[in-house]
């Protein structure tokens, strides 16, 4: 059974990590079907907004997400499209996972944490 996954590459670098990141992920063996959406300044022009409707609805479908860097236009009163998604979906925490990976050299070893981030009042937290 695959797992369906929105996949939002952004715009700029976005999509050139976003194919870096499912490449990866692939290389897990994990049944992954990418639902590819587009958002971000470079669609403006398309869809007439940053975060077309389509992008909600599909994460709202597949109850999980993955993005790229997404651009916020400048001077449009459009405030940011991951601000957007968070609001529209009321995601109003950040989590981050950090774990060490035998093979892999870092300054610290046996980490295994997760950071939390309140991501829907004014400030981060």
């Amino acid at each position: 059974m695959a797992y369906r996954v929105t996949l939002i590459p952004g715009d700029g670098i976005g999509p050139e990590v976003a194919k870096a990141m499912t490449t990866v992920l692939e290389a897990t063996g994990v049944g992954l079907e990418w639902i590819p959406v587009e958002a971000g300044v470079e669609v403006i022009e398309k869809y007439g907004t940053p975060l077309p409707p389509q992008v909600l609805e599909s994460i709202r479908e597949t109850k999980v997400a993955i993005k790229g860097p997404i651009g916020t236009p400048v001077g449009t009163g459009f405030r940011s499209v991951n601000v957007a998604i968070r609001k529209e979906l009321d995601l109003f925490a950040n989590l981050r996972p950090a774990k060490s990976m035998l093979g892999v050299k870092s300054p610290f070893q046996d980490i295994d944490l997760v950071v939390v981030r309140e991501n829907t009042e004014d400030l981060y937290a």
